[in-house]
């Protein structure tokens, strides 16, 4: 969050953690939470009356019933100073009654209380000098969980705000704050962002050995698509090609966040708003309305409200679809749900109308008698295997596809490393992380064996027939069939000793056939 002022800022060296064993259980955020925060329509003009306002309205509404209930008051909330004591406060001016008096009236109102605060010294706002102070958590963390439990405090938004740390240090001081959020007993959502004024380390790792969600991607805007790779701003079709590969991270618990939803804020047509909600939904995303709730044309109301949608997003299996196929323009998403159903997603990211189609056995489904439910118009249909649509530009059509029996590949083996032959040089381990019969999505961890940090590496392999790579993350690939070479990007190309780095892909065909020739080689030792 907070890059408005700051886009230009480059950020390189990091290094990338291999993912933990460990994962975060403090029993909350079994499905993606759902509510509203204030940053997207009114930046740091809040105040106590405002949110109140808003949380009417989330009841009124209907929202809170469909399961909106996080309320999450952003940055400049506080005072810009602690008291004598080291406590944090309500900024007494804009918040006269005080947080815990507002965490009570939320929760008498059958909501849920959020709040932001950072790991730093400095909010985002305040790094800015839009907002005075410098009222960080940085050495309060025990003190300011203590805090927030006693405010009665739901959730906490925690994002980094700072050029300064490698991914292990944000993953060693984000861990503070859980557990110190741990320590006080009050079950409490832990929302982190680590690329706020960062270099992009969400997509670097599963966080959910530390948190039950961490932004994937630079900062959304109510635009479809901004060109960003990963930088700010992000537009919703941005957002879509960087967190959909991160599927296999998310469960209860963890889950990938794309960030807050820009429904109702102008800047796209309906049919992207549509498609933004629906996308969102499949994806296991934390539903966070930004719009002002108060003054909602019929549009917004009608994607918000969705019961369908919703249903999908809060499924007990708490699984993020996976990619079934994407050609460029016509792209694929399938969610398993807990009842045997299989949630798909036709979406079209070219600009005029075209026919999107999979079938039953692409997304999981065995059998020749199947029921499709549109999400949108909730006509149904019914097929023997064929699941199409006209979908229009940037639009997304969900099916909820029910009948047939479960056909998903069996959990892949344990990885087998494959050595560089290098003493001392690097290794690269594949890793098949998730196989759809008609495509899969994979890992390769790379690791440096010397005593000190490498820079640069190579990673050559090659793929078995059949199979074509049609997206790569954290490496730049030269390839996408039979040989196929990989290189660090900028941020991950320095490696600490005995350290890893890890980048991914997805790839076209049956995945159960592994790459040959998996070598990692550094510029010391190519060609040796």
């Amino acid at each position: 969050m907070r890059t408005l002022l700051a886009a230009g800022i480059l950020i390189g060296g990091l290094i990338a953690l291999e993912d933990q064993a460990g994962a975060l259980d403090n029993g909350v955020a079994r499905t993606p939470p759902m509510g509203w925060n204030s940053w997207n329509t009114f930046g740091c003009s809040i105040n106590e009356a405002l949110i109140k306002q808003m949380a009417d309205a989330i009841v009124n509404s209907g929202l809170r019933d469909l399961g909106y209930k996080y309320v999450v008051v952003d940055d400049c909330w506080f005072d810009p100073a602690r008291d004598s004591a080291g406590n944090l406060r309500g900024n007494p001016s804009r918040f006269p009654g005080g947080m815990k008096a507002l965490g009570d009236y939320l929760h008498a109102n059958g909501l849920k209380f959020g709040i932001y605060q950072v790991p730093v010294d400095k909010t985002c706002a305040q790094y800015f000098g839009s907002y005075p102070g410098a009222t960080g958590s940085q050495g309060h963390e025990v003190q300011d969980a203590k805090q927030f439990a006693a405010w009665g405090v739901d959730y906490l938004k925690y994002d980094w705000c700072s050029p300064n740390g490698t991914i292990d240090d944000q993953v060693r001081t984000f861990a503070k704050m859980r557990d110190a959020l741990a320590a006080t007993g009050r079950p409490i959502v832990y929302s982190i962002n680590p690329n706020s004024i960062h270099a992009k380390t969400g997509p670097q790792r599963n966080w959910g050995d530390v948190a039950n969600l961490w932004r994937t991607t630079e900062d959304i805007t109510n635009k479809w698509n901004t060109g960003q790779t990963n930088g700010y701003p992000m537009g919703i079709q941005n957002i879509v090609d960087v967190t959909v590969p991160l599927a296999s991270y998310a469960r209860p618990g963890a889950f990938n966040d794309p960030d807050m939803m820009e429904i109702g804020r102008g800047g796209m047509t309906d049919t992207e708003m549509r498609s933004h909600f629906a996308l969102w939904a499949i994806m296991a995303s934390p539903l966070i309305a930004g719009n002002d709730l108060r003054a909602m044309d019929p549009a917004t109301t009608t994607i918000l409200k969705n019961p369908n949608l919703i249903a999908i997003n809060q499924d007990p299996l708490g699984l993020q679809a996976h990619q079934v196929s994407n050609d460029g323009t016509r792209r694929v998403l399938a969610k398993k749900l807990g009842n045997g159903d299989v949630a798909v997603a036709l979406f079209n990211q070219g600009g005029s109308t075209t026919t999107i189609s999979t079938t039953a056995t692409a997304i999981g489904l065995a059998g020749d008698s199947f029921t499709l439910h549109d999400a949108w118009t909730n006509t149904v249909s019914t097929s023997t295997g064929t699941i199409s649509a006209a979908v229009p530009s940037h639009g997304t059509v969900v099916y909820r596809v029910s009948g047939g029996t479960s056909s998903t590949p069996t959990p892949t083996p344990t990885p087998t490393p494959t050595p560089s032959g290098q003493p001392g040089g690097c290794t690269a381990t594949y890793r098949l992380v998730n196989d759809w019969g008609t495509g899969f999505q994979s890992e390769v961890t790379v690791t440096n064996n010397g005593p000190s940090a490498l820079n640069g590496w190579t990673v050559n392999m090659t793929l078995a027939g059949g199979q074509a790579i049609t997206s790569l993350w954290n490496g730049v690939n030269t390839g996408t069939t039979g040989m196929v070479t990989v290189k660090n990007t900028s941020y991950n190309g320095t490696i600490a000793a005995n350290g890893t780095t890890t980048f991914g892909f997805t790839a076209n065909g049956n995945g159960s056939t592994a790459p040959t020739g998996v070598t990692c080689t550094t510029p010391t030792s190519q060609g040796r």
